[in-house]
């Protein structure tokens, strides 16, 4: 083999293994689309809200639903089976973000943390997707 034709097969064969070894690198996203009850818990007691996402790729969109927090647009993102929500919500005529963050587990539900104002309460959370 000259010297070219084996710089030519180690190329050929780095180019083989690159291919190879991407898909396995990517993680899949967690498909989170669809409706969902929550149960929240927090110092202030549990609530049930309702919330519903529509996914695109990484990127989630929808609305969420609660007595406690009213009625809101929701954005966030999927990154492997971590999920993040957030919102804006009026709290006593205040304005505070709300984030959730949580992760899919094998059973199908999303079980996280829930963040209102930087930390001013805290509490952990539920989600169950309803049957379609």
């Amino acid at each position: 083999m000259t010297s070219s034709h084996f710089r030519s097969a180690i190329v050929l064969l780095l180019g083989l293994l690159s291919a190879m070894a991407a898909p396995g690198t990517a993680q899949a996203q967690a498909d989170v689309a669809g409706s969902w009850t929550l149960s929240v818990s927090t110092d202030n007691g549990v609530t049930t809200p309702s919330m519903t996402l529509e996914q695109d790729g990484s990127a989630l969109t929808g609305h969420y639903s609660s007595d406690a927090l009213g009625e809101q647009d929701v954005s966030g993102t999927v990154d492997g089976n971590a999920v993040t929500i957030s919102f804006d919500a009026s709290l006593q005529g205040q304005s505070v973000d709300v984030v959730y963050r949580g992760t899919l587990g094998d059973d199908g539900r999303l079980t996280g943390t829930i963040d209102v104002a930087g930390g001013m309460l805290t509490g952990s959370f539920t989600a169950t997707r309803d049957a379609p």
